[in-house]
């Protein structure tokens, strides 16, 4: 199986596509206060609280009970950059029916995972402090693995291979980071509510 190319001048992982200043640097001042502004709670998985702070709107995950189910509208603002969110990903803004807001306080980070099997589409936008999306894919022997720096602005697009068969996280940062993330429903998930 080939290695990927870690030394790459633009490092290449089927399924993820990369984009700069998707917001201008004069904007993420204001979307890091919206996403403050919000009401965040800290992350909880089963017994477990997180360092970092979340809010859903449209969908979201009960990661306590195991189940998905409807949230609160998208507000104003952010319908905005869902739009850009969209575009990025040759999607139709109304397909990104899930935003996720997040703020990793210094400490925080998020550990290996892949997001919830009702969800498609994964596009997420970076603000803040510089972060590593760090990826990786079991295979006998150990892991392979991958790495895609994010700047304040970045977006990515997490779709086939990059979406199903690598594990994803952030390692905890010294720095505060603010994140926006978008998902769409897989047709099962979305054909399943049609036919109830």
């Amino acid at each position: 199986m080939p290695q990927l190319d870690l030394f790459a001048a633009e490092p290449v992982l089927p399924g993820l596509t990369h984009g700069s200043a998707l917001v201008t640097d004069a904007d993420l001042p204001a979307l890091a206060a919206a996403i403050d502004a919000a009401r965040l709670a800290p992350f909880r998985f089963q017994q477990w609280t997180g360092l970092r702070l979340t809010v859903s709107y449209g969908w979201h995950y009960d990661f306590e009970n195991g189940r998905v189910g409807r949230a609160e509208p998208m507000p104003d603002w952010l319908l905005a950059v869902r739009e850009r969110a969209a575009a990025f990903a040759g999607l139709r803004a109304d397909a990104l029916v899930q935003a996720l807001l997040t703020r990793y306080d210094p400490g925080a980070g998020i550990g290996w995972h892949r997001d919830r099997p009702v969800f498609e589409h994964v596009v997420g936008l970076s603000i803040g402090a510089r972060a590593t999306l760090r990826f990786r894919r079991r295979r006998e022997g150990g892991f392979d693995r991958f790495a895609l720096p994010l700047v304040a602005g970045d977006a990515y697009h997490l779709t086939g291979e990059a979406r199903w068969d690598w594990e994803h996280g952030i390692a905890a940062m010294a720095e505060a980071r603010w994140s926006i993330t978008f998902r769409s429903l897989t047709d099962r998930f979305a054909r399943s509510l049609r036919d109830a």
